[in-house]
């Protein structure tokens, strides 16, 4: 990856619904080379997909939680099997499998509290290999970009 390259990316998370021809003028390249860059940057796996960033509270979710998951074992068929079923949960914004006492950390949103609540007691009580659940809640969301930094070519 070059300078050109990372001038790419810059742009396309600034606004990856531009042209090609709008993104080869801010990187200051003609469109076929830089169109073939962005086909790179995606073949690569570089640029794994283009999405919209949507507001949760205009959909009717006014409740985030930051949910810690200790699984009863660390058998690798088990923690697969909690992988497999958290990923077909649309509530589950974001899943990481973390170091430290617990075992995973889910981003969950919902409609309320009480509706976290129940969500919590009906689906992540009954995943695989669930032992413990912590749930913290966010009050306010100070920085919420997706944005990975750029590194230096």
């Amino acid at each position: 990856m070059d300078k050109v390259d990372a001038k790419i990316l810059s742009a396309l998370q600034d606004d990856a619904r531009m042209t090609v021809a709008e993104l080869s003028e801010r990187v200051a390249l003609t469109s076929s080379p830089c169109w073939r860059r962005v086909k790179a940057l995606e073949e690569t796996g570089v640029i794994r997909g283009y999405h919209a960033e949507l507001d949760p509270r205009r959909l009717g979710y006014d409740v985030t939680a930051f949910v810690n998951v200790m699984l009863e074992n660390h058998r690798a068929d088990l923690g697969d099997s909690f992988e497999i079923a958290v990923q077909g949960i649309p509530q589950v914004v974001a899943c990481h499998n973390v170091s430290g006492r617990y075992d995973f950390m889910l981003e969950v949103v919902a409609p309320d509290l009480e509706a976290f609540g129940e969500f919590a007691r009906n689906v992540l009580r009954t995943l695989p290999g669930v032992k413990e659940i912590y749930s913290s809640f966010s009050l306010k969301s100070i920085k919420r970009t997706r944005s990975i930094p750029i590194p230096p070519a």
